[in-house]
């Protein structure tokens, strides 16, 4: 028969010695947990803040005889997607600074060109004439730029465009943003345009003829105008009927 041994509580000493050393074990595992533990990936950076809509510009050109052959009133807005100096491909919106650019062209019988110039860009507008027809089109945009943040030089280009048509003689207007696509890096925003690069006359814009979307923007006051015109008389016809038939019964009495 084993004999039964009674167990002796340990010393208060000894238990807080215990005690102690089970806090620090704990206090030290989970420091290294901490340490140890996969660092938590850093939020992306914000995007940047798209400038507002870009300040118009006038720019003129004039032919050898000093005489205005080409007028443009427009702002204008950058679209680029590039390589910048770590490597990434980014887009990037800038706007044209009338106060800043440069701009210079030339005219010719059924071309016209029209060349901005600011802090390393460079953005040449091209328009033809078709002489028989006496209507005009832009048909090549071109720009090339060197920003801080590119890691080389930008290039875009396309001769084979039909934007902005129009009839010798007048000018193209669009109040409201157009987006002329030039390739798949780079596009160009237009805000409050108007260009006439053939037929000007006394340095004035012959009469405009409006882009699709400003003609929409009309059409739709003029739709709830005839709308509302419409449920007006709708109203006074049921007036008039209404009140026909009360004095058909008064006359009855």
């Amino acid at each position: 028969m084993i004999p039964h041994i009674r167990k002796q509580p340990l010393p208060a000493g000894i238990t807080f010695i215990v005690v102690l050393a089970a806090a620090l074990h704990q206090s030290f595992t989970q420091e290294v947990a901490a340490t140890t533990a996969a660092p938590q990936p850093s939020p992306a950076p914000a995007t940047p803040a798209a400038p507002g809509n870009p300040e118009r510009g006038n720019y003129n050109v004039t032919n050898s005889t000093g005489t205005v052959c080409l007028m443009a009133r427009m702002g204008l807005q950058l679209n680029l997607t590039f390589l910048n100096n770590e490597n990434k491909t980014v887009q990037e919106l800038m706007n044209l600074h009338p106060n800043q650019t440069k701009h210079t062209g030339s005219c010719d019988s059924d071309t016209a060109t029209l060349i901005l110039m600011e802090d390393g860009t460079n953005l040449t507008f091209s328009f033809a004439l078709n002489v028989t027809s006496k209507k005009y089109h832009l048909n090549s945009l071109a720009l090339s730029a060197i920003w801080p943040d590119m890691a080389d030089s930008f290039h875009a280009s396309n001769t084979s465009l039909d934007y902005l048509r129009g009839t010798l003689g007048r000018s193209y207007m669009c109040r409201e943003e157009q987006i002329l696509n030039v390739d798949e890096k780079f596009s160009l925003n237009t805000y409050q345009l108007q260009v006439q690069p053939f037929g000007v006359r006394a340095d004035q814009f012959g009469e405009a003829e409006e882009c699709e979307l400003d003609e929409d923007d009309m059409l739709i006051p003029i739709i709830v105008g005839a709308a509302l015109s419409g449920l007006v008389l709708i109203v006074l016809m049921a007036y008039l009927i209404g009140r026909k038939r009360s004095h058909a019964g008064y006359q009855t009495i």
